[in-house]
């Protein structure tokens, strides 16, 4: 099984950005425990700030791979562009999100990219990307 995490913008801030919010681990940190939790499924990595480029990886990866956990941060709210991308490839995307966005600023309650997404796990930190991966194992 090959699945694909895509974290996008400022998400390569994690453990020093907002910990009140995200917590103080780096994702590389908790990718480490990801892999351990999970060694039959290869499982790949891919962060960027700049929209053009998650777009690229969703096409890359969206016909070979069995999942794509994303956090598309901000660009969650904004873009249609990564919506259509979501919606033209055939491996289904899980979106994700660290903090509970319903407890935030109102404009973080609007997901553009949830109706193209297979489910939208909110809420449960770092452990929001494993119940992607446990999801995808039990199909």
């Amino acid at each position: 099984m090959k699945i694909q995490i895509i974290n996008g913008p400022n998400l390569n801030l994690l453990g020093v950005r907002e910990t009140s919010i995200y917590g103080s681990a780096s994702f590389e940190d908790y990718l480490k425990d990801l892999k351990a939790q999970f060694p039959a499924v290869q499982i790949d990595y891919y962060q960027s700030n700049v929209e053009g480029e998650l777009i690229n990886k969703l096409h890359e990866v969206g016909f070979s791979y069995d999942g794509i956990i994303m956090n598309a941060g901000a660009y969650t709210h904004t873009s249609i562009a990564i919506a259509d991308a979501i919606a033209g490839i055939k491996t289904p995307v899980i979106e994700v999100h660290i903090s509970n966005v319903y407890k935030r600023e109102e404009f973080r309650h609007q997901s553009m990219l949830a109706a193209n997404c297979k489910g939208v796990i909110v809420g449960f930190g770092m452990d929001s990307y494993r119940l992607g991966i446990e999801y995808f194992i039990k199909q």
